[in-house]
C-alpha cells in the first residue's frame, strides 16, 4: 500500500464536473493497493499518516500533526501509483490489486481515518476524476509498506 501525501492549503476533487470532495488545510492522500495488502498494512500506514508532523508550529517548526491543527483528509484511490515503467514506455499495471480488493481495502481506509479525524472527504473509486490542490510547501510525502 502506498499514500503519496501533499500537505494543502486546499484541495477538491471532481467527477463529471461536479466537486464530489473539498478541503482546506490538510492532506491530499492519493491511495495505491496492491495485491497483497490488507488492514493491518492499512492500519499501520493510517497511523503513521494521522501522526505525521509535517504542519508548522509557532516557531515555524514542522511539529505538529494533522490531529494537532485538527486538519481535515481528501482521500482519493489510484491504482496508477502501482504502474511499472521498467521496460518500454507503456506502464504495466500488474502490480495494482483487482478493483474490487482495493475497493474494499480503501473503504476501510476511509472509514478508520473517519474514526480519527473531524473532516474526511474522498473521490469516487474507479471514477475519471479531476483532482486540484493548492500545495503547501510544498510538502510531499510518500508512505509505503
Amino acid at each position: 500500500m502506498k499514500f503519496v501525501i501533499q500537505r494543502v492549503r486546499k484541495a477538491n476533487v471532481k467527477v463529471n464536473n461536479e466537486i464530489v470532495g473539498k478541503i482546506d488545510n490538510g492532506f491530499l492522500v492519493l491511495i495505491g493497493i496492491t495485491h497483497n495488502d490488507n488492514k493491518e498494512i492499512a492500519d499501520y500506514l493510517i497511523k503513521k499518516l494521522i501522526n505525521l508532523r509535517v504542519f508548522e508550529d509557532e516557531k515555524g517548526k514542522m511539529n505538529l500533526s494533522l490531529r494537532d491543527i485538527k486538519g481535515s483528509l481528501l482521500l482519493v484511490s489510484q491504482f496508477t501509483l502501482y504502474a511499472d515503467c521498467s521496460s518500454g514506455n507503456r506502464p504495466s499495471f500488474t502490480e495494482a490489486a483487482k478493483p474490487d480488493f482495493a475497493k474494499e481495502l480503501y473503504e476501510y481506509v476511509i472509514h478508520e481515518c473517519e474514526n480519527k479525524i473531524d473532516n474526511v472527504k474522498t473521490g469516487i473509486f474507479g471514477a475519471e476524476m479531476k483532482v486540484e490542490l493548492i500545495n503547501d510547501g510544498p510538502v510531499t510525502i510518500i508512505l509505503e509498506k
